[in-house]
This record gives structure tokens, sequence and C-alpha cells, in this order.
């Protein structure tokens, strides 16, 4: 590297050749599921509502087929995501919530933790809610219907955990 001075090229490569050392110097723990369950943080609940608290998710409506479908997407975006149903509302949480869903009879009403603009939302379903009264976090409410939106509902609330992960950051 003599003489060839230091610029962002040269720092760029550098930092990836000591990126890829690290990795093979340092692995990543690779722990059984059970061992992980004793260390992931315990959530208190003060109030305890279930699934049977929301009537529009009964085993009978037309709705619960819907949310079982969001719920096991939702669950499976990573590890650190938890469910909590409240009175009002069901919520998805990280760090923080960052999707809530209200079942109504005839739809699934998702509020995204995130600003409207920051959405990237081609087909046009999401809607801004800034300082309009409502259940759950957020400035994006999104409906869902029908399970062949389900895919691409997905790709919405993702942005959200993404933001609140800090994966979005670089972007704004």
């Amino acid at each position: 590297m003599c003489g060839a001075g230091w610029n962002e090229a040269t720092i760029r490569e550098r930092a990836r050749r000591l990126a890829e050392k690290a990795a093979t110097v340092w692995k990543a723990p690779a722990l059984a599921p059970e061992v992980l369950e004793i260390y992931r943080p315990k959530v208190e609940r003060s109030a305890s509502y279930t699934l049977a608290d929301h009537p529009h998710l009964s085993d009978n409506s037309p709705m619960r087929a819907l949310f079982d479908a969001f719920r096991k997407e939702v669950l499976a975006l990573d590890p650190v995501v938890t469910e909590e149903f409240l009175k009002l509302y069901v919520a998805y949480k990280a760090e923080t919530n960052f999707v809530d869903v209200v079942p109504q009879k005839s739809r699934l009403r998702l509020t995204l933790n995130l600003r409207f603009h920051e959405l990237h939302d081609p087909r046009g379903l999401a809607e801004d809610v800034t300082n309009r009264g409502r259940w759950g976090n957020g400035d994006v409410e999104v409906a869902i219907s029908k399970m062949s939106d389900l895919t691409y509902t997905m790709g919405l609330v993702r942005q959200a955990f993404e933001k609140q992960m800090g994966d979005g950051e670089a972007e704004a």
C-alpha cells in the first residue's frame, strides 16, 4: 500500500479485507433454539387479552384465515418480533410497535409505524393518516381484505420493520 496513498477506494478495500478476516476469526455462535429461548426477553403484561377478545377474529369470521396467514408472516420476519393482544388491536413489536392490526368485519386495518413519505408503495394502497385519531401507532394505514394482497402488504410491513431495526436509515 506504500506510495498508493489513502483514498476512498483504498480505505474501502482495506475495510473489506478486515471484515472478511474478522468473520473468520470471530465466528457467530450457533445456539440451539431452546438455548436462545432462555435469553429472550420475557414480556410482562398487566392486562391479558387474547385472540378470543377480538370478535372479528373468531373461528367462523371471514377475517380469521387472513389474520392467521398475516400473523405467521409477521412473526417469521425475525426472532425478535413479538405479538401482543391489546383491547382494541394486535401489536407486533421489535423494539416498539412496527405494525398494529385492528380486526374489522371485512378487513384488517394495519397501521405502519413510519412516516408516509418513507414508504415505497407502487400500488398506492397505503393512506396517510397523519394527525388523524385512530388506534395504533404510525402515520400509514393499509387495509387488507383478501389473501391475494398478503404478499404485497407484507412488503409494506417489512419496510416498517426494517426502518425500526435501522436498515432503512441511509435511504432517508
